[in-house]
């Protein structure tokens, strides 16, 4: 039997669903998802591993236009990516018509193809199960016309239609070669980065728009405890957040310290189960002004 093994990256505009649709693929969580626009910073990956193939997802920040330092620093992310994998995933959600964001990445795709590189892409049309069957038509004709696509799949990540079909579509694209990671490996981003992109999940849970750009996560140190009393194994977890105004730092915490109590809560049962160990989960919001301007304070916070 034929092993395939090999990149496969998604992109799309910020919201797409590129970041559900790599869980859904993977079948646990490995990328942070939320209903708002940009959430995803660093380049996540899922590996999905069957007995013809593995195929590795690397995950990117949505393509923009900029406006900030920051969103420069993501699009070169992506770019870079774009040109490292076998296949690219091109997200455009079923429930919003094809709008200019849509158009800007489909640029950027054909580019890449006319620079040499004949990377095959394919349209994946995310969140079919939001339209009605009429609506769904209409919206792959319309991707269709935006650009030369290898294939294109519609997907619900939500309800599963089509996921193990979009799977055999990107794996038909990769090279034959051995498995690159471990058989039950299902990401290689290190535990610090994901216990960040759970809190900053978290934190990101209904609070007003403006803040997903502002916030950045650091994760300070991860050590057990020597003595827990018990004698059950217990882990330290001291995690700093960073916003670029005092008012954005009210937001989070919250009156009363309750927000902030709420995100603790939430994150640290996700961190838990990532890390298979009681978690003492130690948060503080701090304001690191404009940040996302300031190129000392974006590698100081990772970016």
């Amino acid at each position: 039997m034929t092993h395939r093994s090999g990149f496969a990256c998604f992109v799309g505009r910020p919201n797409a669903g590129k970041s559900t649709l790599t869980n859904a693929l993977v079948g646990q969580k490995v990328a942070i998802t939320s209903g708002r626009p940009q959430t995803t910073r660093h380049t996540i990956r899922g590996i999905v591993h069957r007995a013809d193939a593995q195929l590795v997802l690397v995950d990117t920040p949505g393509l923009h236009r900029p406006r900030t330092l920051l969103g420069e620093r993501l699009n070169h992310l992506v770019k870079d990516t774009l040109t490292e994998v076998d296949v690219v995933g091109f997200c455009l959600p079923a429930d919003q018509k094809v709008g200019p964001g849509d158009r800007f990445i489909a640029e950027q795709l054909v580019q890449l193809s006319r620079d040499g590189r004949g990377t095959p892409v394919v349209a994946v049309v995310t969140k079919a199960d939001l339209v009605t069957k009429g609506r769904l038509a209409e919206h792959l004709l319309a991707v269709q016309q935006l650009g030369e696509w290898t294939d294109i799949v519609p997907v619900s990540a939500q309800s599963g239609y089509q996921v193990e079909v979009l799977t055999d579509v990107l794996v038909s694209h990769l090279p034959e070669g051995p498995a690159l990671y471990p058989e039950g490996e299902l990401t290689d981003e290190p535990e610090q980065v994901m216990v960040a992109e759970l809190v900053r999940e978290a934190a990101l849970e209904g609070v007003r728009d403006e803040l997903p750009h502002s916030l950045a996560v650091v994760v300070e140190e991860i050590v057990p405890r020597e003595d827990t009393g018990d004698g059950t194994p217990m882990l330290d977890v001291r995690v700093n957040l960073y916003v670029e105004r005092d008012s954005q730092k009210a937001i989070i915490i919250g009156r009363g310290g309750a927000r902030l109590r709420d995100v603790g809560s939430q994150a640290r049962r996700g961190i838990e189960a990532l890390l298979g160990a009681r978690v003492y989960l130690d948060l503080h919001v701090k304001v690191a002004k404009d940040w996302q301007r300031d190129p000392k304070q974006l590698g100081r916070l990772g970016f």
